[in-house]
């Protein structure tokens, strides 16, 4: 067996309180010859002889630190708030240096402190952080699957600001819990029925939220709404059975990232939503109007993962990131708008254009020709039965030509 592995680096969940350790991990740490920690922790134990690595930004530093007291043949302990293996730093040190280096000590995580002070189980609140992180689209995306979340707040994502931002992506009805100052003497737990109802300012540096919904949206968002479920202008959506055909041939996954183009009434975008729940779908529309619709519609489904981008194309695309997927709804004819949703589309991904004019079809072909892509075409003919007498008869949508390819590696 080797030094590493008669030597590991412990890593110890502190729980709510570093004083009050079980007696296992008490032991533990006693013994330590180094300690790691951030500054909080490390105060906690002035008394303690061990030398000490405080943890600063990037992590990684302190990792490496660590190793080298490690392998100089000390006994390092890493402390941990809460639990390290639950949004905490024993993924870092497992993930550096391998499993056969570490041993985790297990502990009371922020979560299940927190949904105890409000008797509630906690088995089904996902849980997200927002340390480090420059916008909120983990805590949109769980939002948008309807569930409770569990969130890790810092100095700029506190719980006024995440009520705010929150806001304004046109959450609503959540209840907000904040939990401040766990296992403190200052420890305070407040709950506020409605985003609105949070204050701007007040809030300890040291909080975790748990936002809970309190009722469920107009329209359950799903794969294939109804299309009366939806708001739009002049009957500009497109038509439930085509957006199957369409996501189907797009093939969105997960994590992808999806551009909406000429999104009129973002069904759409709404509906990619819910195939990309890890990723991110941005609905680009140009008209005020519609634009408005879309927030409308994002606030009747939930669809928080949807971020409605108003602006005339191609100039508003500059500030999206790099599309796995492109539907274009409009704007297909204007050759340097396509184009540059080709320029920015990721190797190997995707794009569809639904046209109904055959002069839009031969030239988004021939765009695409012409870029050395490789377009197929689906023509999509829908009837829709209508009552006639005491029988149904069938009256035909307008076709639509689905035009796809995929970037060439």
């Amino acid at each position: 067996m080797s030094r590493e592995h008669r030597n590991p680096i412990h890593v110890v969940g502190t729980g709510l309180d570093p004083t009050a350790l079980p007696l296992a991990a008490a032991r533990i740490v006693a013994e330590a010859e180094v300690l790691v920690g951030g500054d909080r922790l490390l105060l906690a134990l002035p008394d303690h002889p061990a030398g000490k690595i405080p943890v600063r930004a990037p992590v990684s530093g302190a990792v490496e630190a660590a190793d080298r007291e490690n392998r100089a043949g000390k006994r390092v302990v890493v402390l941990a708030d809460g639990d390290p293996g639950f949004f905490g730093i024993g993924k870092q040190f497992v993930l550096t240096l391998g499993a056969d280096r570490v041993l985790i000590h297990p502990n009371v995580s922020i979560l299940q402190a927190a949904a105890a002070r409000i008797k509630t189980p906690w088995e089904d609140i996902r849980t997200v952080s927002l340390h480090g992180r420059k916008d909120i689209w983990p805590l949109r995306r769980a939002m948008a699957r309807r569930q409770r979340v569990g969130v890790y707040t810092d100095a700029v994502f506190t719980p006024a600001r995440i009520a705010s931002d929150l806001q304004a992506c046109g959450v609503e009805g959540y209840r907000m819990h904040v939990f401040e100052d766990m296992g403190t003497e200052t420890e305070r737990v407040r709950t506020f029925e409605d985003l609105k109802e949070a204050p701007v300012e007040g809030f300890s540096r040291l909080a975790f939220v748990i936002l809970e919904p309190t009722h469920a949206p107009v329209c359950k968002l799903t794969a294939s709404m109804d299309d009366d479920n939806l708001l739009h202008k002049d009957g500009l959506i497109t038509k439930q059975e085509v957006r199957a055909v369409g996501l189907g041939l797009l093939g969105i996954e997960p994590g992808h990232v999806v551009w909406d183009l000429g999104a009129g009434s973002g069904a759409v975008a709404l509906e990619a939503s819910a195939l990309a729940f890890e990723g991110m779908v941005f609905a680009v529309e140009r008209d005020p109007v519609r634009f408005e619709i879309i927030r409308s519609n994002i606030r009747k489904t939930g669809a928080y993962a949807v971020e409605p981008v108003q602006g005339e194309m191609p100039g508003c695309l500059d500030g999206l990131p790099d599309p796995d997927r492109i539907f274009l709804g409009g704007g297909v004819r204007r050759e340097e708008v396509l184009e540059a949703a080709m320029s920015r589309l990721l190797p190997g991904g995707r794009v569809l254009a639904h046209v109904v004019l055959l002069g839009s079809l031969e030239h988004a072909v021939g765009v695409l020709r012409r870029a050395g892509w490789a377009p197929a075409v689906t023509h999509v003919q829908v009837g829709r039965s209508r009552p006639l007498a005491e029988d149904l008869r069938l009256t035909a949508l307008n076709p639509v030509f689905a035009v796809s390819a995929e970037k060439p590696v």
